[in-house]
């Protein structure tokens, strides 16, 4: 057996280098910003928008049941994706044909769901959509794992969590600005994700596999199942890497889901301020996160030291989603986005270095790793499924008490941050 870091290396077709290495870099940075940019934009911006026009009343808690049942969908479709692209043999690679048709499929379908006309036209469309994305992210994502070496896997953490974070906040500036166009916005979304994609897959070639590669066995449903069972008493720094993931989602995402009604029920503004507020928080959100995630990534490289960065990371986050509570105004909200940004930033640009680093060891030529990081995605999933909707019942149950989600958020962060400090295998 070998260390999780090595097999990343001896499992890779070949490691890029020169000119190669760079569009490849360039490449993955401009899918994860488009893609990230159309999470943002939807879930915080856009879908907001259209449930609140649709059920005022009732918002918080159709919004939350809305992200659940997507999300139900996504956690299962980005293990699953991953396991089946380690086990693809094609012309065109492992990874190939799931980035060009979970593209594809997500793209048509976010371009449609403004066309869904109500709740559940509107629940189908992004449902679809969600599936096909989550197709394409994990194979996406193993592409760093499959063709970096595990020396440079933190410079392009550090590019791959700038522009994830660049996409965030460009996302939800677009979605502010373009809500009141509703058809557009999406069509220049989903538009955006297949010429992406169709960019990259164009740009960057699938090499050949590695004649070291062990072929799949024949596929069993019930081995193929069990598959995606890690005991955490084996594989510890995996359990921890995932929990440390997952409370710290939790926290996050409580807070950026519900964004929107805490403007306008927490401070105060009108649905129309608040969209336009929400884009200026991201403007000043955008400079933050991307000065935070080259600088820790780079920082992590020249360190060597990802844990630190990791919890220093989450404490900054936590602080940023108590703001708006110690300042219930305008510049609470803003001192949010400066936090967020930094705190996120930091997190998101060492985050996908650590997770290929506490991939649990394989037999030399045994190929995993899109399963094992589609596993650890599902650790931002589950809180896609899990916070918005406690959240709701949180606010439903306590009349809009914002003030409890904002502390119980920062648990979550804090907590989360903590988790990395036990991992063993990385410093």
């Amino acid at each position: 057996m070998t260390g999780a870091a090595e097999i990343g290396a001896a499992a890779m077709p070949s490691a890029v280098a020169g000119r190669e290495k760079w569009v490849l870099v360039v490449s993955l940075g401009l899918v994860f910003f488009v893609l990230f940019a159309l999470f943002a934009a939807i879930l915080g911006v856009l879908l907001p928008n259209q449930i609140q026009d649709i059920d005022p009343v009732g918002k918080t808690a159709t919004l939350g049941i809305v992200f659940a049942i997507t999300s139900v969908f996504s956690t299962t479709t980005t293990p699953v994706s991953g396991a089946l692209s380690d086990r693809t043999r094609s012309r065109f690679g492992r990874r190939t044909p799931w980035i060009v048709a979970g593209s594809l499929v997500g793209g048509i379908a976010t371009i449609l769901i403004p066309h869904g006309g109500n709740i559940f036209g509107i629940t189908a469309f992004w449902l679809l959509a969600t599936v096909g994305l989550n197709c394409m992210l994990p194979p996406i994502t193993t592409v760093v794992a499959d063709r970096f070496r595990p020396s440079e896997r933190g410079m392009v953490s550090g590019v791959v969590g700038a522009t994830m974070t660049a996409g965030l906040s460009a996302g939800t500036i677009f979605g502010g600005l373009l809500a009141a166009h509703m058809f557009l916005a999406y069509a220049i979304l989903g538009g955006g994700v297949i010429l992406a994609c169709t960019l990259f897959v164009v740009l960057n070639p699938e090499p050949p596999l590695p004649a070291t590669l062990v072929a799949p066995p024949p596929f069993r449903l019930g081995s193929f199942l069990r598959g995606f069972w890690i005991s955490p008493r084996e594989h510890p720094d995996f359990a921890w890497a995932f929990f440390g993931r997952f409370s710290i989602y939790m926290g996050y995402q409580a807070i950026l889901t519900y964004l929107l009604y805490i403007l306008e029920d927490h401070i105060g503004l009108s649905q129309a301020d608040a969209n336009a507020t929400i884009a200026r928080l991201s403007s000043v959100t955008l400079v933050a996160l991307v000065v935070s995630s080259l600088l820790s990534g780079w920082l992590a490289d020249r360190l060597g030291r990802l844990k630190p960065l990791v919890f220093l990371a989450g404490i900054i986050m936590a602080m940023a989603v108590v703001a708006p509570l110690v300042s219930p105004n305008i510049p609470g909200m803003f001192g949010y986005a400066v936090l967020i940004g930094l705190g996120y930033g930091a997190f998101m640009s060492v985050d996908l270095a650590l997770m290929t680093r506490v991939l649990p060891a394989r037999p030399e030529g045994e190929e995993a790793t899109g399963k094992d990081l589609g596993i650890l995605t599902t650790a931002i999933n589950i809180p896609q499924i899990l916070s918005p909707a406690l959240a709701a019942v949180l606010l439903n149950l306590t009349g809009n008490n914002y003030p409890l989600l904002f502390c119980l958020a920062a648990v979550f962060v804090v907590v989360g941050a903590a988790f990395v400090l036990p991992i063993r295998s990385v410093r």
